[in-house]
């Protein structure tokens, strides 16, 4: 979440981290500049996909320091900048949904306190009650 970044009307980019060295990806976009991104965002069952040409830009250290996501470890090494010139959304149908563990323990974290909240209340309100002799 949050690595692409928005540079104008028609172009994305991020960053691209040291890997294992194969160069895979700016080997094919050197012999092919169609690009294609799938982004999905699961727990809202949504698919967004676009087309372009996309590039490398191995020279650019201010770029690539302004697309490193924040607080992430990894060491970009480039830069892959997309002209987008189509995109489309598409039908949730066969999207699965799924959480992050984060989030999930965030709210189930989130539930437990009112739990307990309520459980105090409804101790006080017993306890209220056994006084007044209802």
């Amino acid at each position: 979440a949050g690595f692409l970044r928005v540079l104008d009307d028609h172009t994305i980019a991020f960053a691209d981290f040291a890997g294992n060295r194969q160069y895979i990806t700016a080997g094919n976009l050197a012999e092919n500049p169609k690009a294609h991104l799938f982004l999905m965002d699961y727990a809202h069952r949504r698919r967004i996909k676009i087309w372009g040409e996309a590039r490398v830009v191995d020279d650019d250290p201010a770029l690539l320091a302004k697309l490193m996501p924040e607080g992430y470890k990894a060491r970009g090494e480039r830069v892959i900048v997309m002209t987008v010139r189509a995109w489309d959304v598409n039908c949730p149908k066969h999207i699965p949904q799924r959480f992050e563990a984060a989030d999930v323990a965030a709210a189930l974290q989130e539930r437990d306190e009112r739990i307990q909240q309520l459980e105090a209340q409804v101790a006080e309100l017993k306890r209220e009650a056994a006084l007044r002799g209802d």
